[in-house]
């Protein structure tokens, strides 16, 4: 239930910052009123998630799937390219969730 949780608050914050790149700095009214209810429902999600999981563990994953998935949305809608070192860091924060996921005691499995 908390990875459901988690899953679903990372969906809406995900959903949320392409409708603040969408928004032109809120000043496009639909994208922008998209950003702030995406951003609600993924924090209330990511409130569920932490009634089962440490608020390390949960925003690291939140935070780190949130950037892989908007650096790979931004690539492919926005035509924003990413360098060698930034597919590396990419890389990086993907190991760091692994990680997590699969070894640590503070993380349900």
């Amino acid at each position: 239930m908390p990875y459901v949780a988690l899953c679903v608050a990372i969906f809406f914050e995900t959903i949320g910052t392409t409708a603040l790149q969408a928004s032109q700095q809120f000043t496009r009214l639909w994208p922008s009123v998209i950003c702030v209810v995406t951003y609600a429902a993924s924090f209330y999600f990511m409130a569920i998630a932490l009634k089962f999981m440490p608020v390390g563990v949960v925003y690291a994953i939140w935070s780190g799937l949130g950037i892989v998935f908007i650096s790979a949305i931004g690539y492919v809608v926005f035509n924003q390219k990413l360098d060698g070192w930034a597919w590396l860091g990419l890389a990086m924060i993907m190991s760091g969730i692994v990680i997590i996921h699969l070894f640590s005691k503070a993380s349900p499995h």
